[in-house]
């Protein structure tokens, strides 16, 4: 096996807990009322005499339990819904659009429904999509040195005093202040489990990480924060370099990631990060193995706070660290990325080996 399995003690601590990062790794069933649920569901946990644990959906149905209506465990990850690919389709192609829910329904969708699908997907609804997606084009106009009357224009805001207000709202500053300030570009990239933000300025990646990462909120105030600087939704070359490296990523897990990464994080845990790229695809460290690479011994507790503070997932892959019991340890992205990520990169690390 590539790790170990948790004990059922610490499975159920962590379903008591409500750690989504279990989620899509491990599934309880519950004996008395056969029903099986994510471990992040917020119905009331059964007795640990009651629950079984399961890895896979296939084991739980085979088993004779019932799927949860109110945590649905049979919600793909790896999909996007077609209404979400839809509606930022026309997003893109009509950017300066002013979007409402009447817009929704008129293409035929329920908005309550959008709005599900967006929270889960992104964290925000598709309307908060398409406000920043305006405010971020009047930003790029301020950032030009335009006056704020044509940045205001450009964003298709009528009132001037809501495009002060959603650039306020957004970015933390009045239109005036940003037009000596720098703005970062994000956007989203979808992959096979889910989709990532990237965060890029016009030299480096910032940040990559999985959007229903729960911390991924405060990092992106915590990037502003230390930049000095606003993020904005948009891409530049930056951003079509690591998402045409991810693609290759997730086709052959040995090719390799070139795109410039930002200078971030402390002499350390730069350290740390340096030490996990050398970690090859298909194998894994523990976090005393990271630290003996690094000739601190006796460090592994600093050195798993900094695989901790990692911002960059995949790039710097700190997915490839385990207990040095061969467990599993926690992962941003959820525990179910982790075990898909390695053995994502087990099965190409063999395929290349036919051909040695």
């Amino acid at each position: 096996m590539l790790f170990k399995r948790p004990t059922h003690d610490h499975l159920y601590s962590a379903l008591v807990a409500k750690d989504a990062s279990f989620d899509g790794f491990t599934y309880v069933c519950v004996t008395s009322t056969r029903i099986f649920c994510r471990f992040s569901c917020t119905a009331r946990k059964p007795k640990q005499e009651n629950c079984r644990f399961e890895d896979t959906i296939a084991a739980c149905l085979e088993g004779g339990f019932r799927p949860c209506k109110r945590c649905r465990p049979l919600l793909s990850y790896g999909a996007q819904e077609p209404v979400a690919k839809a509606l930022l389709e026309q997003l893109e192609a009509d950017p300066f659009r002013r979007w409402s829910e009447r817009d929704i329904v008129r293409l035929g969708h329920d908005p309550s429904t959008v709005r599900r699908v967006f929270k889960r997907r992104f964290g925000m609804s598709f309307l908060e999509i398409a406000r920043l997606r305006r405010a971020s084009i009047g930003a790029d106009t301020l950032m030009s040195g335009d006056s704020v009357i044509d940045a205001q224009l450009d964003a298709g805001y009528e009132s001037g005093s809501g495009f002060r207000a959603a650039i306020n709202q957004l970015f933390g500053a009045p239109p005036a202040k940003l037009k000596d300030a720098s703005l970062l570009k994000a956007d989203w990239l979808e992959t096979p489990i889910g989709p990532m933000l990237a965060v890029v300025d016009d030299h480096a990646l910032h940040l990559l990480e999985f959007a229903d990462r729960p911390a991924l909120p405060n990092e992106l105030n915590r990037l502003k924060t230390k930049n000095r600087a606003g993020i904005a939704l948009g891409s530049n070359p930056v951003t079509e370099q690591i998402a045409k490296e991810l693609d290759g990523y997730f086709k052959d897990a040995t090719t390799p990631f070139k795109t410039r990464l930002a200078n971030h994080g402390t002499a350390f845990e730069r350290e740390v990060w340096y030490a996990l790229r050398l970690i090859p695809p298909g194998e894994t460290h523990s976090y005393s193995q990271v630290a003996a690479t690094l000739n601190r011994g006796s460090a592994v507790r600093a050195v798993a706070r900094a695989n901790g503070a990692n911002q960059i997932a995949i790039v710097i892959p700190c997915h490839r660290v385990i207990g040095a019991d061969g467990t599993l340890t926690g992962y941003g992205g959820g525990l179910w990325r982790k075990q898909w990520l390695l053995k994502h990169e087990r099965r190409q690390s063999k395929i290349d080996h036919l051909f040695e």
